[in-house]
């Protein structure tokens, strides 16, 4: 019988989690599912640029094991693209944590694929800051326990984040 698989840790859940391609019906898409430790894999080395070894530390596994999930992440994303799939991000085996040092509140998540899990709400929310429009640069004060990211733009209607 084979070990438990360790839950993986995940700082942060996707603002948006459903990708599809413009002009394409819904009804006739195929989806590509990508779970939330592929989704943080990714976030962590493409976009935040650190190394798969800080990488994998920060999400408690190993640099081998960090490595597949990024490889099965980019052909996920790549057979989306080329074959015009829909991807969904949900799912997987994780763990929210909190980031170290930035105080922002996170909750303990499930990550088993039913919901948010406890993710930012009720009294630690962090303290209170400023939502910015990304796209336009329109600015709103952040009331405590509203993350910035369910904010949408008055202006533009696009995603606010932490400004």
């Amino acid at each position: 019988m084979p070990r438990p698989r360790i839950r993986r840790r995940i700082e942060a859940m996707p603002g948006v989690t459903y990708f599809k391609p413009a002009g394409v019906a819904m009804a006739s898409l195929n989806e590509t599912i990508l779970t939330v430790e592929e989704y943080e894999a990714i976030r962590l080395v493409d976009l935040e640029n650190i190394a798969q070894n800080k990488a994998g530390k920060k999400m408690k596994i190993s640099q081998p094991t960090l490595s597949r999930l990024l490889s099965s992440a980019r052909k996920k994303l790549s057979d989306a693209i080329i074959n015009g799939k829909a991807i969904k991000i949900q799912g997987g085996n994780y763990k929210m944590v909190q980031p170290r040092g930035r105080g922002l509140g996170m909750g303990q998540g499930k990550g088993l694929g039913r919901g948010p899990g406890g993710r930012m709400g009720g009294s630690g929310a962090g303290p209170e800051g400023v939502c910015k429009c990304p796209k336009c640069g329109y600015e709103e004060s952040q009331v405590r326990g509203q993350p910035c990211m369910n904010k949408k733009c008055p202006k533009c209607n696009a995603l606010m984040s932490r400004g």
